[in-house]
């Protein structure tokens, strides 16, 4: 993905300055969560042929091989009631049922050369700080690792994401952001469209990002992201 370094490149428009720094940001992590120490191979294969999951594990739908259709209802995210948005508060856990998936979550910054920092820890997820927080209005962004070391990783299983699942955001203010999926989407690395998936929104939107598809030792990174988009559909104390 080549996308534009607001240092480097135009100013963005007033008020969207906010979103062009994640647009630039998101895309050296997604580079950064399927290349080298960052994102390392899948769990080894026990014979030739083998999906590459560790015994007793079903692997994601799609784990290593090529990308998929997306699942859902095409390009927009599916049309419901809008939900109004909450204000912003710092996200402290995510917790998707149908996975099992219950997990603190690590802060997300920008370090060197402006790449948004992945998640430490590969049992956690992560929340970019400086995009929307869960709930509030715009497109808010958490990323976990796939694999790490050879064994799953806390979004091992994000592909199996279907239009509907609940994914819940617990936040610093007492409140809990419901979310439901509206599609899920892999794209090849360099075919990532930035724009679509980072765009500015009209409502509480919410982007979990890992990797997926083929990997590639010599390289040492997937050839895909996984995106899972998912809309606010309310929210209790």
């Amino acid at each position: 993905m080549n996308a534009t370094d607001p240092a480097d490149g135009p100013t963005p428009p007033p008020g969207r300055r906010r979103t062009f720094v994640l647009t630039a940001a998101v895309a050296a992590l997604l580079l950064a969560l399927g290349t080298g120490r960052q994102q390392p191979a899948p769990p080894p294969a026990a014979d030739k042929g083998s999906s590459g999951a560790p015994a007793g594990r079903t692997p994601p739908p799609h784990a290593g091989t090529s990308a998929p259709p997306e699942k859902g209802s095409g390009s927009k995210d599916r049309e419901r009631p809008p939900v109004a948005a909450l204000p912003s508060s710092r996200p402290v856990g995510i917790t998707i049922p149908s996975l099992k998936v219950d997990s603190t979550l690590e802060d997300l910054g920008l370090g060197e050369n402006r790449a948004m920092d992945t998640p430490r820890d590969p049992d956690k997820a992560g929340w970019y700080t400086p995009g929307p927080t869960p709930g509030a209005m715009g497109p808010a962004v958490i990323a976990g690792h796939v694999t790490w070391d050879g064994a799953p990783a806390v979004f091992f299983e994000l592909a199996a994401l279907e239009p509907g699942d609940r994914i819940i955001v617990r936040r610093a203010d007492g409140r809990t952001a419901e979310f439901t999926v509206d599609r899920t989407a892999v794209y090849p690395k360099d075919a990532f469209p930035t724009v679509e998936v980072y765009r500015n929104l009209d409502h509480a939107g919410l982007r979990l990002i890992t990797c997926g598809g083929d990997y590639s030792e010599a390289d040492s990174r997937y050839a895909d992201n996984v995106v899972v988009y998912a809309t606010l559909a309310g929210s209790r104390d």
